[in-house]
């Protein structure tokens, strides 16, 4: 389902001061109705009523539907959970298991297979969202460096794709066999191909 355009392209800062009152409210309401309804149902009339404002509110703050469900997916830029200087594993654990953790919330496994649709159809969209995980994605890269400069990593390993594989393994895992993500056996798993890789 494609996203709602926006009646009014507006710039950022554009118009009045947002409210954060009324921000909350709006993200409050599109998380509590993506999980009642699912992202296919969701629109910003429902979010506006249910939220107790108006659309142009909504639209005056997100320019479309797909970028508000993700806002109120991740209401914020993920903390690293990386800590330095550690140990690989642990560190390794400590990104699979934050990413599940994140996969898992109901919020954001309703939300998903609409905001990947809509993010894969708009790449103006697609650069905006990763926009929003910048500072994390740069601490992973700081981690990677500091560890291959130890010695701890191989040297030519790109933190893009490392981000990409744990991402990835999460994303997949949860459209196939979501009930793997509970215990630790999986992450485990995982993390032991990534520190070990796959040859003997």
């Amino acid at each position: 389902m494609k996203a709602e355009p926006s009646p009014v392209d507006k710039g950022p800062g554009a118009g009045r001061p947002r409210d954060p009152r009324i921000d909350a409210a709006i993200l409050r309401a599109t998380a509590d109705l993506l999980v009642e309804i699912g992202y296919s149902n969701l629109t910003m009339a429902v979010v506006a009523q249910r939220a107790g404002t108006t659309k142009t509110a909504l639209y005056r703050r997100w320019s479309s539907k797909a970028e508000l469900v993700h806002e109120a997916a991740f209401p914020a830029t993920p903390a690293s959970p990386l800590t330095s200087p550690a140990d690989i594993d642990t560190d390794l654990r400590a990104m699979i298991e934050a990413a599940r953790d994140i996969f898992l919330s109901p919020v954001v496994r309703a939300a998903l297979p609409g905001v990947i649709a809509d993010m894969s159809a708009d790449t103006e969209l697609r650069e905006r969202v990763a926009a929003r995980f910048t500072d994390l994605f740069g601490a992973v890269r700081t981690w990677l460096h500091g560890a291959i400069e130890r010695g701890e990593v191989r040297g030519g390993v790109d933190p893009d794709r490392l981000v990409d594989l744990i991402g990835g393994a999460t994303l997949l895992t949860l459209l196939q066999a979501p009930e793997d993500l509970a215990g630790s056996a999986w992450v485990d798993n995982i993390a032991a191909i990534l520190q070990h890789g796959v040859v003997p």
